[in-house]
């Protein structure tokens, strides 16, 4: 069943997410995170803060935001039940993207009244941005997955994919250690700002550095490994299934690695700056959805496939 009008709506409830997303960045980069105190909902014990600071501003903000997109996740989940059928795919992610949601906001308020906020330099606001990373990615994953299939992608197949249903996995696994080790890095660009790389290297392996600090440096290493990873996923997912979404998919995915790995030397040689940070975090972003998409269109179980000599698949035809 295709709902083009859904997809499209589903296409601009993405991009709200993703500018709520990089705004709670900037709140953290800015360490504008205890802009209003350890009260939640309420800013300060005010819920209108009067004469407020620019980080209660900032902060105020990102709530406000947050609650306006949650209301309209949960609208358009409410669209998804009335415009498709019972038992449809989309219905469920709708239901999976209300509960990640609702999640975001739940961590949201627990990095608040934690106070793992502005200046905290804990192993327990890591663990806890971890955490809110991989629940924002699984957010963005059902929602942009619910407006590919209301535009008309087949239901997935995980069964005798192969080649292409090792490498997918593998891909989103590896872009969630990833995205996690990126939040420590930005979290220690944040809390321990170096004037030069050369004292940022002295800052990462002397004796007593913070343990932020210790693991600051296996981000450059893990995101050569995992773009490595993904530039093979594309190329096989478009050798393996010719299909045109796949290939579309697997170009768009392949292009955006290498825009990323680019910008991630941008972002180390200027020192990590607000306005970087937020361009490497909206490219991450993006390469996560692309690999989606292409995991959606690579996995559809009416998706062509080739068979190659050493990738041979089950129940793939022979290569021309």
């Amino acid at each position: 069943m295709v709902n083009v009008r859904f997809a499209r709506a589903t296409w601009g409830l993405v991009a709200f997410l993703l500018a709520v997303v990089l705004w709670g960045a900037f709140v953290r980069a800015t360490g504008s995170g205890a802009g209003c105190g350890a009260h939640w909902p309420v800013c300060n014990g005010e819920v209108l803060p009067r004469a407020p600071a620019l980080e209660t501003i900032i902060e105020f903000s990102h709530r406000l935001s947050s609650g306006l997109v949650t209301l309209a996740v949960l609208g358009w989940a409410v669209w998804a039940f009335v415009a498709f059928p019972r038992r449809h795919r989309v219905r469920r992610g709708a239901v999976l993207g209300v509960l990640a949601i609702l999640v975001e906001g739940a961590i949201g308020a627990a990095l608040v009244l934690l106070r793992l906020t502005g200046k905290d330099d804990s192993l327990g606001r890591a663990a806890v941005m971890g955490l809110h990373l991989v629940n924002t990615f699984f957010l963005l994953a059902v929602v942009a997955l619910s407006g590919a299939w209301a535009a008309g992608f087949a239901r997935p197949r995980l069964r005798d994919q192969g080649a292409v249903g090792v490498l997918i996995p593998a891909g989103l696994l590896g872009l969630l250690v990833l995205g996690i080790s990126g939040g420590v890095a930005a979290l220690g660009d944040t809390l321990f700002p170096a004037t030069s790389l050369a004292e940022g290297f002295r800052q990462d392996i002397s004796a007593g550095a913070h343990v932020l600090l210790r693991l600051r440096f296996l981000h450059p290493l893990l995101a050569v490994a995992v773009g490595t990873l993904l530039l093979v996923t594309a190329g096989v997912c478009g050798l393996l299934r010719p299909g045109r979404s796949v290939r579309r998919a697997s170009l768009a995915l392949a292009g955006l690695v290498v825009v990323q790995l680019t910008a991630g030397l941008v972002n180390l040689a200027l020192l990590a700056p607000v306005w970087m940070q937020l361009v490497h975090l909206l490219l991450a972003d993006a390469v996560w959805l692309a690999t989606v998409l292409l995991g959606a269109a690579a996995l559809a179980e009416d998706a062509p496939r080739l068979s190659v000599p050493g990738l041979a698949e089950p129940g793939s035809a022979p290569a021309p």
